[in-house]
């Protein structure tokens, strides 16, 4: 038997499944939703179905965005020579961050792990080399984590890459291995594209 009436212990279960929510949060935030007005809910759950119904992927780049083609592919003062490619499109905005990349993007959807059984298939690297037919790209930039599915995502990427005459760099492990671009401060992210090497 549960210890809280039923529709609270639905609503922790369901903050239990969002990432990085134990059974601790989970309670903590089902209380704090108890403790908001219902116009507060009201508000929170429109802003989830806004999200779920408005939010889509650009179909050039695959960034999250509201409009298609997203605001990136569409800026005429974007440097359409550079093209970042990033595992996530949160990744997008830890480089964004920095103020100073003004290329494009391509988000691949995650990163190579044969141990997920994720191979390159299952990524957005096909349209990243049919967008590169179109595109006149003097530099890509892999800006995949810097884990062993990162590193192994740059590489592979970078060999498919070579062959095509582009200059082909990696961000600078200014980040610690291991980590994620998501949680990257604006200097160490700076100082990894600013130190970035050709592979």
């Amino acid at each position: 038997m549960s210890e809280f009436a039923e529709p609270i212990a639905k609503l922790i279960d369901e903050f239990k499944r969002l990432p990085g929510i134990g059974h601790k949060s989970a309670q903590r935030l089902a209380f704090h939703i108890l403790r908001t007005t219902s116009e507060d809910v009201e508000r929170l759950a429109a802003a989830l179905r806004d999200v779920k119904e408005r939010i889509t992927f650009c179909s050039t780049c695959h960034n999250m965005t509201d409009v298609d083609p997203c605001r990136y592919c569409t800026n005429p003062n974007r440097d359409q020579k550079l093209l970042c490619v990033v595992e996530e499109a949160h990744n997008l905005l830890a480089v964004e961050r920095t103020g100073e990349y003004r290329g494009l993007y391509h988000v691949l959807h995650g990163a190579l792990s044969p141990m997920r059984g994720i191979g390159p298939d299952d990524l957005k690297i096909r349209s990243l080399l049919e967008r590169l037919r179109t595109l006149e790209v003097e530099e890509i930039i892999l800006a995949t984590n810097p884990t062993t599915e990162g590193e192994a995502t740059a590489n592979y990427v970078g060999r498919l890459l070579k062959p095509l005459g582009i200059k082909v760099t990696r961000i600078a492990m200014g980040l610690p291995v291991g980590s994620d671009l998501e949680y990257a401060d604006e200097v160490t992210m700076h100082k990894a594209m600013t130190y970035r090497h050709e592979i």
